[in-house]
């Protein structure tokens, strides 16, 4: 378990960065799924900083993940 938490809060961090970067350079919209959902157009940014921290918090909460 602590390692699918872990997995999945690296995916999670990996889309937030992936967007942030194609927010700012427009690179990486291959990569983002935040890019692709057009409802979240005028947030993209927004919700791509939320997807680093949350994905943060969840690779720093797998560690109190007991094996």
């Amino acid at each position: 378990m602590k390692k699918f938490v872990e997995t999945a809060g690296f995916i999670v961090f990996v889309q937030g960065v992936a967007g942030l970067l194609y927010e700012w350079t427009g690179w990486f919209r291959l990569w983002t799924v935040v890019a692709r959902l057009r409802f979240l157009d005028d947030y993209g940014l927004f919700v791509n900083i939320v997807l680093v921290v949350t994905g943060g918090a969840l690779m720093i909460a797998a560690d109190s993940i007991k094996a």
